[in-house]
């Protein structure tokens, strides 16, 4: 009976000292440490050991023995992400943002990652193409790779993705078209649970393809701005009534504006300046959640201000410039109640310009320069800048 008690005792101890020793997953254990073979400036806590669970790494999140998630944004990391991150197979959120010091290519085994929901490698320096393995990661919502120096072009493979709510490529240098469907592929139109498409800043061309856009889309936010898009809108983007913003500003977009846009009566702010469109100047009549107009530097139809100057009840900032308008400058536009910047330079208003007492006194500033206005009619309440 001793003897059977003190085997007894010896497994309940050899059990309680396994349980402290090793609680991480050793398959876990041999991905964190090549992980952080890799880089320099990883955390002091780190040190503490070899089991990131029960020494509780920081940065480092478990369930029961396995890491399920690495958050160690603005750690001032410097190296490259080892391929055996692919081996964190529990990993639910991955977020290495703004670490400068990390470089090299994203390892396509970031594709193994199946049931990773948030992956965040913003502003960090990462190169190289966008590995097709990030379309096997169909549990993300929420995929964040702005501010690196990605090239290439973007995968049909995120057309996978389809519990995808935020997709935010910009400020890289990316190339190609937008992918969409094809009979053997799927594109980014399969997205139907986007909210955020935001490519900005890349060097991305070709047309803006018809078939991104559906009504059964959720998107809020389409942000195309400063690539090299030419080719017309496409009128589809009017179906997606639920857009908040619509910024296609610096391309090189050619045709009409879609006279459906005012279709989006929900959109916030609309910016396209610096493109190539003609025809009238949209009319965005009713759209009354607008705060933001921009829409300087294109080749519209010469026109009047048109009637729904005076009739955004939200607008807040007004930017024509060079917008081939005429006539005179209707008063009643400063006496919206949210005015707070205009700027009008270069086109060819004329008369008398008026700005009575009945103003919005929070207006910053007001820019007509170069137009044909010959006199001004100002009441002294207007304290705000004139150009």
């Amino acid at each position: 009976m001793a003897f059977v008690r003190m085997l007894l005792c010896f497994l309940v101890l050899s059990a309680g000292f396994h349980a402290i020793t090793s609680e991480t997953n050793p398959s876990d254990v041999a991905a964190l440490q090549s992980f952080k073979e890799k880089l320099q400036n990883t955390p002091p806590s780190w040190s503490n050991g070899d089991d990131p669970c029960g020494a509780k790494w920081d940065g480092v999140t478990c369930s029961s023995t396995r890491v399920t998630s690495l958050k160690l944004s603005s750690k001032g990391l410097v190296g490259e992400l080892s391929a055996d991150i692919g081996e964190l197979t529990e990993l639910t959120s991955l977020d290495l943002s703004f670490n400068q010091g990390l470089c090299g290519s994203l390892t396509p085994h970031i594709g193994d990652l199946q049931k990773l929901e948030t992956l965040i490698l913003q502003g960090c320096s990462f190169t190289g193409t966008l590995p097709p393995e990030l379309g096997n990661l169909g549990q993300l919502s929420f995929l964040s790779l702005r501010g690196n120096n990605f090239t290439g072009e973007i995968p049909f493979s995120l057309g996978n993705i389809t519990k995808l709510q935020w997709l935010d490529l910009a400020d890289n240098q990316l190339t190609g078209s937008i992918p969409v469907s094809t009979s053997t592929s799927p594109g980014l139109d399969h997205l139907k649970n986007a909210k955020q498409l935001i490519f900005s800043k890349n060097q991305l061309s070709g047309p803006i393809p018809p078939e991104l856009f559906s009504s059964d889309m959720v998107l809020t936010q389409v942000m195309f701005d400063k690539n090299q898009f030419s080719g017309e809108i496409p009128s589809s983007i009017g179906l997606v009534q639920t857009i908040l913003t619509l910024f296609l500003g610096e391309n090189s977009l050619t045709g009409r504006i879609p006279s459906n846009i005012n279709n989006l009566t929900n959109l916030i702010a609309l910016d396209m300046p610096n493109n190539k469109l003609s025809g009238p100047l949209p009319n965005l009549s009713g759209m009354n959640s607008l705060l933001r107009v921009e829409l300087s530097n294109n080749s519209f139809e010469e026109s009047e201000a048109p009637a729904w100057f005076s009739t955004l009840p939200s607008l807040n900032i007004l930017n024509i410039d060079n917008g081939s308008l005429r006539g005179s400058l209707p008063p009643t536009l400063f006496g919206l109640p949210d005015l707070a910047v205009v700027s009008l330079r270069n086109n060819a208003f004329n008369g008398t310009l008026f700005i009575g007492s009945n103003i919005n006194q929070n207006i910053l500033g007001v820019d007509l320069e170069n137009n044909g206005i010959s006199s001004i009619s100002i009441d002294p309440v207007f304290k705000s800048t004139l150009k």
